[in-house]
């Protein structure tokens, strides 16, 4: 409904945001990544935005980057994964970090989350893992150090940005133009910022 919100930041909080819009403050729950990017009080601020709606309330959850709320969107996906606990998770990882997590089937850094126990880790790992192996990309499995020598570090960061949310034709172009030999961490980063830090 919503895709982003543009305004004044008028007030910040540990838990989120309000950004002033034509007179209207939306009130946005953000992640401490988020958080760490909004400007000073007064200034502009553009967060890409997700409504979550229940029964009771209608939450509007705001992300500096679309990368971010990509990785938000793909981990709310998961079965046992709230808006609340998605947020957690950001505000204990990158989606960079999240990616090379769910690339390498490392369970026990999402655990780090608050709210994160090691079964709901393990879920996270293997629904998000298989979603990516379904859009057709190779992940291979046990720690980042196996990704990397098992399908090359190319592949293991085409499959971390798919997790973010990018098909993997996409990822794989964008990939292609840097040096494989590189880390599968500095490949993504540099795909992210060719892409502008999101789509």
């Amino acid at each position: 409904m919503f895709y982003s919100v543009s305004g004044i930041l008028i007030h910040a909080e540990p838990s989120f945001a309000v950004v002033e819009c034509s007179g209207v403050g939306f009130k946005c729950f953000t992640s401490m990544n988020t958080q760490r990017a909004l400007p000073q009080i007064g200034e502009k601020v553009r967060l890409f935005t997700h409504l979550n709606v229940r029964e009771d309330a209608l939450d509007l959850f705001g992300f500096v980057t679309m990368t971010e709320l990509n990785c938000f969107k793909m981990l709310t996906s998961v079965s046992g994964v709230g808006a609340r606990v998605g947020v957690s998770i950001l505000s204990e990882l990158t989606p960079e970090q999240v990616a090379m997590a769910v690339a390498a089937g490392d369970s026990k850094v999402l655990s780090r989350a608050s709210g994160v126990g090691p079964k709901l880790a393990q879920r996270i790992a293997l629904e998000l893992k298989d979603k990516v192996k379904k859009m057709g990309v190779a992940v291979g499995g046990g720690t980042a150090a196996q990704v990397n020598s098992a399908v090359g570090n190319a592949a293991g960061a085409v499959s971390a940005l798919a997790v973010l949310g990018w098909s993997p034709t996409e990822a794989a172009q964008i990939v292609g133009r840097f040096d494989s030999s590189l880390s599968v961490e500095e490949l993504i980063r540099l795909s992210l910022k060719s892409m502008g830090g999101g789509k």
